[in-house]
């Protein structure tokens, strides 16, 4: 599939890999409607990309069902058809503890990581399946679906639901659908999330910036890999390590999480 001329739909556009990739479909000659719950952001993105024409901006909560459900003809009613999703809105957990976390955050992040993502995913499905040349899903998973990390028990938990909803969802369509899903399980991406998360572990910025990819490199290996129809991509240097470590040693790969991430997080307590 190519991205000139088609209509595309990005979450989290107004920050982060959202933004990046939002803006890399309108360079490549896309039209995107980006949304997201942060008005300020969505409109920090319209301002970058500076195409008023291929970007419209959408203040959407994917946790609010019937919301999600009312989008698609919004989207229609203004770009006249969708020819792919790229589901990336997400929320991160703030290193507690599984026992520690309230009721009330658990519930936030899998209604938006996993149940508003899922949401999203079937409300656009019917109108991809109506593209005569086929359509793209992308759904972003994470380095947390490979193997546990110590404070984001509940997070991992759903970004691995959501990687396991996208590869069955894959294996639905194969055959029946020229709708093609891919499922994208990124390491640490340069983020205003990972700059905080490196803050809270008492990580100077600069390191690690060091060990982390470019938003604009995972936007491109991203993008490129749903044109492509792939199933599963792994991007960034620490996510290709952990999955080589997993197929190795489940054990020894739960290890290195912990020496990476707990090490530091329980040390301060």
């Amino acid at each position: 599939m190519q991205v000139e001329g088609n209509i595309f739909v990005v979450t989290g556009a107004g920050n982060g890999i959202g933004r990046r990739v939002a803006s890399e479909l309108v360079a490549r000659g896309g039209t995107v409607a980006g949304a997201d719950l942060d008005a300020g952001g969505l409109e920090e993105t319209a301002r970058l990309i500076g195409r008023p024409e291929r970007f419209s901006s959408h203040l959407l909560d994917i946790s609010d069902d019937a919301a999600v459900a009312a989008f698609p003809e919004t989207v229609i009613a203004e770009h006249g058809r969708v020819d792919g999703l790229f589901n990336i809105a997400g929320i991160a957990q703030d290193f507690e503890t599984a026992a520690g976390i309230t009721d009330a955050r658990l519930d936030t992040i899998m209604k938006v990581n996993f149940f508003g993502t899922v949401a999203m995913t079937r409300a656009f499905l019917p109108h991809l399946e109506d593209r005569p040349d086929g359509a793209v899903i992308m759904n972003t998973s994470s380095l947390s679906a490979i193997v546990p990390f110590p404070g984001a028990a509940v997070y991992g938990a759903s970004k691995a639901a959501l990687a396991v909803f996208g590869y069955g969802l894959a294996q639905d369509l194969r055959g029946s659908s020229k709708v093609t899903v891919t499922t994208v399980l990124p390491g640490t991406i340069w983020t205003d999330i990972v700059r905080t998360s490196a803050n809270h572990l008492g990580t100077p910025e600069k390191v690690a910036e060091v060990f982390a990819m470019k938003p604009e490199k995972a936007a491109t290996k991203m993008i490129d890999a749903t044109l492509e129809g792939r199933m599963r991509v792994v991007i960034g240097k620490d996510a290709h390590v952990f999955n080589g470590l997993r197929r190795v040693s489940s054990r020894l790969a739960e290890r290195a999480a912990y020496l990476q991430v707990g090490t530091f997080l329980y040390r301060k307590k």
